[in-house]
């Protein structure tokens, strides 16, 4: 793929779906103790889904979301690996073996993304960008351990399991898959009907899961914690999932996927202003390998 004007335009979009999203994630975070990780991630889509039902009805019209069912399945796909089952199984192996192993391993998933493209999607094999994708991997992990080691709450476990391990590695392999997919389902459709499509399923995915959380013994969160949620959820999952479709649509998953895992980059200067963390060397040094791999990934040929 050259660098083009639709290529520039849909990574734009990419990286202001992922900025969104890194964004919310500082609200999550600063939130950690009044919500519960099932809730933030109930709210989140239950606020994209009415807003995207609007936009759908004022835009394309609900007729652009009467879609074949393959073409549902595959879309409701998506959403259920990465949204629903992929975040459940990280927030579990996270658990297990901690946010300094877990996130690592889960954060894989762009290059897992670019073999899956191009084994079962043919697509061409690129070597500078497969070499940006792992140097903006590397960068992003740099970032957010730096950011995790300001965060009493995220420590490294005093043991490291094979079962947390193995969640991590189902993680990423679930992302790649999902975002794999959303390339195929959401070819030929309209990128905001597609993700109504998606956000109805991930929605009511997430009522079962939900009700198993409250019978666990999960509390309600606050209201202000609530209020700080539904805020952030709509700027990073309303906002920043019809962009990740959109970006998906037009330069396609493996690039995609580096774009997305950029977020914590966009984190950095309001974890700075609004939680008082440090900027230190090693996260400058993430910073600068993630925008060369972004960079790589983008430019390529």
């Amino acid at each position: 793929m050259q660098v083009n004007p639709d290529l520039i335009l849909g990574s734009a979009i990419g990286l202001l779906g992922a900025a969104l999203y890194g964004l919310s994630v500082v609200v999550y975070r600063s939130q950690a103790d009044e919500i519960n990780p099932v809730a933030v991630s109930a709210i989140k889509m239950w606020v994209a889904l009415p807003f995207m039902t609007i936009v759908t009805f004022l835009v394309p019209g609900f007729e652009a979301a009467v879609l074949p069912v393959a073409t549902v399945f595959l879309l409701s796909a998506s959403v259920l690996l990465g949204a629903v089952i992929g975040d459940t199984i990280y927030l579990w192996s996270q658990a297990r073996i901690g946010v300094s192993y877990a996130f690592p391993i889960a954060m894989s998933f762009p290059i897992i993304t670019f073999f899956m493209t191009v084994g079962l999607l043919h697509e061409p094999l690129v070597l500078s960008r497969l070499t940006g994708a792992i140097i903006a991997v590397l960068g992003v992990i740099l970032i957010s351990n730096e950011q995790n080691q300001n965060q009493k709450s995220l420590e490294i476990p005093l043991k490291l399991d094979l079962l947390g391990i193995f969640g991590a590695i189902a993680t990423a392999i679930l992302y790649a898959a999902g975002t794999t997919i959303l390339q195929v389902g959401i070819e030929g459709v309209d990128p905001i009907a597609g993700n109504l499509i998606r956000m109805i399923v991930g929605s009511i995915s997430f009522v079962p899961m939900v009700v198993v959380a409250r019978l666990g013994g999960m509390k309600l969160p606050s209201q202000k914690a609530t209020a700080r949620v539904i805020v952030a959820g709509f700027f990073g999952m309303a906002i920043g999932s019809l962009l990740y479709v959109m970006a998906v649509a037009i330069v396609g998953a493996a690039i995609m996927s580096v774009l997305a895992s950029t977020a914590p980059l966009f984190a950095v200067p309001v974890s700075v202003l609004i939680l008082k963390e440090k900027v230190t060397t090693v996260a400058g040094v993430g910073i600068l390998a993630t925008i060369i791999g972004v960079t790589l990934v983008i430019i390529g040929i």
